[in-house]
């Protein structure tokens, strides 16, 4: 078999293999409840052969969504819509976490398809922002600087969510430390200039991140595994680098993390990044190898054989793609069949290894 389709277990969780559905935002919820959309386009990967399906950036508070479409965690009815997703998925042979999120200074913003750009004005539904320093991502709104209760109620929400998540029976959860967002911008130097003991060096940057992994590990217990996803450059000079990614993957694994996964980008607008597929795995193999941790990879990631490739340099211990899960939702069955894997197939859909 193939170390693509080898099952990997982390805590109590058995994940059938390690070729997982990354995060995507559909931009498709309603006050922050999920929708019948999000039934069906969770579910189809459970069938598709997903060893794990991780749910998009949920907010932990109103103000920590990306846009007002972006799901949330912060009521017991945004709770009760996501456990029967988790349902859903688990009757598909699935397991369902998802990604818990503050967007800081990148919130309130317009969805994909909008006609609007940039910041979402208060008479159209939008919000004013935080972050760690009164600095404002380009083209945005300027956020309000956190202050220490702030900080300190960011970490409750966290803790918050994350109760509600396994209380609505997902199977993993992850701290979002990545793509510019709060937690991402207390660690980058080019979005956090404070003078406390949150801002200037490495272990004060990483200070906020480190508290949310903590409270979400006292909510999962140790039974649920915990991810942090980071980026691990920020494509800028004096910006956040994979040497210091791998440092706090480390202090990450040390505060109750399982795992860390491995992006990069989104702090600056218009970061020169050199797209090309698996772009972003030399940063994974930086992190696991300078941090001693395990990583799942993610970056343009389109057959079976290159995620296979992956695994086998060393690079991660899973792989999550994104865009190839949405142009072809039973990627993980055509993935297997690529590599000559023998993998269970749903009953309705074994006529398509007929010859």
């Amino acid at each position: 078999m193939s170390q693509l389709f080898s099952p990997l277990t982390l805590r109590t969780r058995t994940f059938r293999n390690r070729l997982w559905v990354s995060p995507m935002c559909m931009y498709s919820a309603v006050d922050g409840i999920p929708q019948r959309w999000h039934h069906t386009h969770l579910a189809q990967f459970a069938s598709g052969g997903a060893g794990l399906i991780m749910a998009e950036a949920t907010a932990v508070v109103p103000e920590g969504r990306i846009s007002p479409r972006d799901t949330g965690l912060w009521s017991d009815e945004q709770r009760d819509a996501w456990s029967g997703i988790v349902d859903d998925v688990h009757e598909n042979g699935g397991l369902l976490g998802v990604q818990l999120a503050h967007a800081g200074r990148m919130a309130s913003t317009w969805w994909p398809w909008a006609d609007g750009r940039g910041s979402v004005p208060a008479e159209e539904g939008g919000w004013p922002t935080v972050a760690p320093s009164a600095l404002a991502f380009d083209g945005y709104a300027q956020p309000t600087a956190l202050d220490a209760q702030g900080i300190d109620d960011v970490v409750a929400a966290f803790a918050a969510a994350a109760q509600r998540a396994v209380d609505a029976g997902f199977d993993a959860l992850e701290v979002h430390g990545a793509h510019g967002y709060l937690l991402h911008e207390f660690l980058s130097p080019l979005a956090n200039v404070r003078d406390d003991e949150y801002g200037g060096s490495l272990e004060n940057r990483a200070r906020l991140l480190l508290r949310a992994v903590r409270a979400v590990r006292e909510a999962a217990g140790d039974v649920m595994p915990v991810f942090v996803r980071l980026s691990a450059t920020d494509y800028a000079d004096g910006g956040f680098t994979p040497d210091e990614a791998a440092r706090v993957g480390r202090w990450a694994m040390d505060a109750g993390a399982d795992l860390v996964d491995v992006s990069s980008g989104g702090i600056v607008a218009g970061a020169h990044i050199d797209y090309r597929p698996g772009y972003q795995v030399p940063f994974a193999q930086t992190v696991r190898a300078a941090g001693e941790v395990p990583t799942a990879a993610v970056g343009l990631i389109t057959s079976g054989e290159q995620a296979e490739q992956v695994l086998a340099s060393g690079a991660a211990d899973a792989v999550f793609a994104g865009r190839e899960w949405l142009r072809d939702p039973h990627f993980g069955l055509r993935a297997a069949h690529e590599l000559g894997d023998e993998v269970p197939w749903p009953p309705q859909y074994r006529r398509a290894l007929w010859r």
